[in-house]
């Protein structure tokens, strides 16, 4: 497979177009409808992974409540150093108050925790797994920058921040000469494209890699949701499990309607076919994939061979663009000028869209 290689924002670190996702590993405490890889199982998509180039591999202390890491740990074997490893804390792991955030406190004692679960004594890449709007965003930092500094963590970034939430922890970090953030990690997909309205051009501005969580929508986007039918219940999507959200199921079904149509054109899935679009998309920088199965792994992993055409790129940017908001839209009917780079990319679809609206009301 043609793999290739991406920085992780400003650092140094060169990281593959894929990373594999570790939801599926384990399945206990609230995941059982999402996990059932065991260790053996593990260590086989560990070794499919890495033969195709995949060369970051993503956990969380959340998921299924540090099995996800134990499992993570025992299948990495010899393959540690091969890898490089990322992590989250932050989420709550019981009842006490304590026990959750990204307090100084609750921080170092999640990456201590971490350690000892993936049997390894760093992690390459720690992410705060989400918004703490308690704790100071300075008790926060020099939390991170201590961990950095002890060797604990080489990198760390974000995950699931809004935008001004990113931008006040880079502004902090810079003020204070404390280490920054390289990435965070976000939910984008044809689907929901709600990131490019600021997490993508920050990105891009702020040179942020973008690591891409739930890029299929959680087995929504792989051709087993279809209108008029039932969703095979055995799927994450027929078992109740409660994600992603979904603004306007009829478009969400127009949009899986056309990977299929653009899968069967060349002979391959609907979860291809959105891979292959999204990992190119302006600012991203790797697509988290995770399967309970090899063979959905190994379809996954091929979207790096898959090249769509541009009128096929052009018809799923159209079908899939999100509705200008404002100040975007404003930006456009105003025909302002000096529009900025980051920005450029996700406005440049605007325009026909509310031409097309014009042209609605005026009829």
């Amino acid at each position: 497979m043609s793999m290739q290689y991406r920085p992780l924002g400003h650092s140094g670190l060169m990281v593959s177009t894929l990373t594999l996702g570790t939801v599926p590993f384990g399945g206990s405490n609230g995941f059982e409808k999402a996990a059932s890889v065991d260790v053996k199982g593990a260590k086989r998509q560990l070794d499919i992974a890495v033969e195709a180039g995949v060369n970051l591999i993503d956990t969380a202390d959340l998921y299924s409540l540090g099995q996800a890491e134990e499992i993570v740990g025992k299948a990495l074997g010899r393959k540690r150093g091969d890898i490089i490893l990322a992590s989250k804390g932050r989420s709550p792991l019981g009842d006490d108050p304590n026990a959750s955030g990204a307090s100084r406190y609750h921080l170092i004692r999640a990456v201590e925790a971490s350690l000892k679960r993936l049997g390894t004594d760093h992690i390459d890449l720690y992410q705060i797994h989400n918004w703490d709007g308690v704790t100071p965003i300075e008790e926060t930092l020099e939390a991170m920058h201590q961990l950095v500094t002890s060797g604990k963590i080489r990198y760390w970034g974000t995950s699931n921040y809004t935008g001004w939430q990113m931008m006040k922890t880079l502004g902090k970090a810079e003020l204070h000469h404390l280490v920054k953030p390289v990435s965070q990690q976000i939910y984008y997909t044809p689907e929901a494209r709600e990131a490019e309205y600021e997490l993508m051009p920050l990105a891009l501005d702020q040179n942020v890699g973008s690591l891409i969580w739930g890029p299929l929508g959680e087995g929504f986007l792989t051709g087993k949701v279809r209108r008029g039918q039932a969703t095979p219940p055995e799927t994450r999507q027929g078992n109740g499990w409660p994600e992603p959200y979904v603004h306007d199921m009829e478009r969400a079904y127009d949009i899986i309607e056309a990977l299929i149509a653009i899968g069967e054109a060349h002979d391959c899935s609907p979860a291809r076919v959105c891979l292959a679009w999204l990992k190119d998309r302006p600012g991203v920088t790797s697509l988290i994939i995770g399967a309970r199965t090899e063979a959905h792994l190994q379809d996954n992993l091929a979207a790096v061979d898959l090249t769509l055409t541009a009128e096929e790129h052009e018809r799923l940017e159209r079908i899939t663009r999100p509705a200008p908001q404002y100040p975007y839209w404003h930006r456009v009917v105003s025909g302002m000028d000096r529009i900025d780079s980051a920005e450029k990319p996700f406005l440049d679809g605007y325009r026909e869209t509310i031409d097309h609206r014009q042209d609605d009301r005026s009829a």
